[in-house]
């Protein structure tokens, strides 16, 4: 592993994020990601955070367009109510704050206690809970599905809304649209690494694959020898369209979950939107890369979100972050 030692990974991780992006304000002592210009006059701020391990998931969104701040917890672990109650005062213009909770026990637990603090402190809290995973309808870390890819679909168009200057009311009705509306499956070819741990996670034995997985290497629905892209394409698509049924176009994420090239999530996507178009669902986006990941683990996720023109409006409004920027 490239680092120095388990106890300084995260903080290690954000003074190098603090020197690469100077358009953030990364508070390495408390683990907090804010854009510069925070707090944005009249705009409702969003919010997120989650365990560190999964980047550029959260941090790596906070910006114009997308979130207003991000909370790093330790790899795998749920940051503390302090760090989200700190994110939201210091972007916080009056006009509100939404927290973007991923569906995993702590990260719930934390964000309503922050929740209640911050009011305390006079800063009005909406929540959105992202589960998005058809893999399971609970796991090792959740009650209920997981919440993964879709994470991605809320910030973005939900942020978009803010950016336009929605109201907190409005910027969270279109948090929960966009999350009822998308559905993910997960596939890993290899386990995932832990720099406390410095071992795999679990046991995958080579030649085999785990198809449902968690991001955080939970077990998922079954195991079997080794398919084709093709193949496995045509397994998590079905997945995903057997739960989300799409009455309309998708925006259609192809993620890799941290150890897959480029080259192989691409000759994927290919064998995606053949399976889409062989089922007849029409794919108004895509975005294909590594963007909710699971540090080292080979393997890809799909996740789906039925639009309309308006989501896709805002899909396609400008961003401004380190991990994803378009339009500006």
């Amino acid at each position: 592993m490239l680092i120095n030692v388990p106890e300084t990974v995260v903080a290690d991780a954000l003074r190098g994020m603090a020197a690469a992006h100077p358009e953030l304000t990364v508070d390495v002592e408390n683990r907090v990601v804010v854009r510069r210009d925070a707090p944005v006059a009249g705009k409702t701020a969003l919010v997120s955070g989650g365990g560190s391990g999964h980047e550029p998931l959260h941090a790596g969104f906070v910006g114009p367009g997308m979130l207003s701040a991000a909370c790093a917890g330790e790899v795998f672990t749920s940051p503390v109510p302090d760090q989200m109650v700190r994110a939201a005062v210091a972007v916080d213009s009056g006009a509100g704050v939404l927290f973007v909770v991923k569906n995993y026990t702590g990260d719930v637990l934390n964000f309503e206690m922050a929740a209640e603090l911050a009011d305390e402190e006079g800063v009005r809290v909406a929540q959105v809970l992202v589960n998005d995973d058809v893999a399971v309808t609970d796991s090792l870390f959740t009650a209920g599905r997981r919440g993964t890819g879709a994470t991605l679909f809320v910030e973005k168009i939900a942020g978009a809304a803010a950016e336009e200057g929605a109201p907190l009311d409005r910027v969270t009705e279109v948090a929960r649209q966009v999350n009822e509306s998308s559905r993910s499956f997960g596939v890993a070819l290899s386990s995932v690494t832990t720099p406390a741990k410095g071992s795999p996670t679990f046991d995958l034995p080579a030649g085999e694959l785990e198809l449902g997985v968690g991001i955080h290497g939970e077990p998922g629905r079954e195991r079997r020898p080794m398919m084709t892209s093709r193949e496995i394409a045509d397994f998590t698509v079905d997945a995903v369209l057997e739960d989300l049924r799409p009455r309309g176009p998708v925006i259609a994420l192809v993620n890799g979950m941290g150890a897959t090239p480029l080259l192989e999530l691409y000759g994927f996507n290919a064998e995606v939107q053949r399976v889409l178009s062989e089922r007849g669902v029409v794919v108004a986006r895509t975005l294909v890369g590594n963007y909710v990941t699971s540090l080292d683990m080979a393997g890809c996720s799909v996740t789906l979100c039925q639009v309309d023109e308006e989501l896709v409006r805002l899909w396609d409004a400008p961003v401004e972050t380190p991990a994803l920027r378009w339009g500006r």
